[in-house]
């Protein structure tokens, strides 16, 4: 699903619907050190929705949520991400400019996953 990939590895589980279920199942599998960031974040989307009296915030969460597994399903993605994210904290302006590419066309592929296109 990931475009940008250049190897067509297979994915360690199925895209999950875009559900609190189906997201807390995958991210468990495939992230299980962020499920803490995950229910920090789901309780923020829910906080915001109330406060605000629009569904937009949860629909937010479950597309951001959607990328991350997008991203980790994909061993080598996710790898690449992780890679361009420790870059960033490199003290070559060039090393920092190749990283912010590499990071935005990985999330921009995965979002255009997620959305179906």
């Amino acid at each position: 699903m990931v475009a940008q990939r250049e190897g067509r590895e297979e994915p360690l589980i199925p895209m999950p619907e875009l559900t609190w279920p189906a997201l807390r199942k995958a991210v468990a599998t495939v992230a299980p050190s962020r499920l803490p960031e995950l229910f920090e974040d789901m309780q923020k989307a829910f906080v915001e929705a109330g406060e605000n009296g629009s569904i937009v915030p949860i629909r937010r969460f479950h597309l951001h949520w959607g990328e991350i597994v997008e991203i980790e399903r994909h061993p080598e993605t996710a790898r690449r991400l992780h890679a361009a994210e420790r870059a960033m904290a490199s003290d070559d302006p060039e090393v920092r400019q190749r990283a912010i590419r590499e990071i935005g066309d990985i999330v921009r592929a995965a979002g255009r996953a997620v959305a179906g296109e």
